[in-house]
């Protein structure tokens, strides 16, 4: 299924061009417009789903797929140092297109001056391990 208003639905679909580095009857794999580090690509399902918790599970697995096969490729190309690969859920996690999609990010030596993907460490309290725990029991 397609949302009719969705731009990352017509740039999966073909009806936008768009730099594609991967395609299958899946997903399309476009470099980034507003790249984070050379190399950025985008995962793009061609099937809408806003967010991972709508997304099939058959789809999500094969995305991970997906997103082994372009890093790799991206990696041995662009003999970059490292790679994040990152999937955002909602605006408060930093997502901006309500379409799912994934960001490979080659990383380089040095890059952190301009390319954030980190966090400040916090700790982990008895209180909390217990409750999350709960949470799958």
């Amino acid at each position: 299924m397609r949302a009719d208003d969705c731009i990352f639905c017509k740039i999966a679909n073909g009806e936008i061009p768009s730099a594609t580095l991967y395609e299958d009857e899946d997903f399309r794999v476009i470099l980034d417009l507003g790249p984070a580090s050379k190399g950025h690509a985008l995962i793009l399902p061609k099937e809408h789903a806003a967010n991972l918790y709508e997304l099939p599970d058959e789809l999500a697995a094969r995305a991970m797929v997906v997103a082994k096969k372009v890093a790799s490729v991206l990696k041995d190309g662009l003999k970059c140092d490292g790679m994040n690969i990152v999937q955002n859920n909602g605006e408060p996690a930093g997502q901006t297109v309500f379409h799912f999609h994934m960001h490979l990010i080659p990383r380089y030596k040095g890059d952190s001056e301009h390319v954030r993907v980190t966090w400040d460490p916090g700790k982990l309290t008895e209180e909390d391990k217990q409750e999350l725990l709960g949470l799958f029991s």
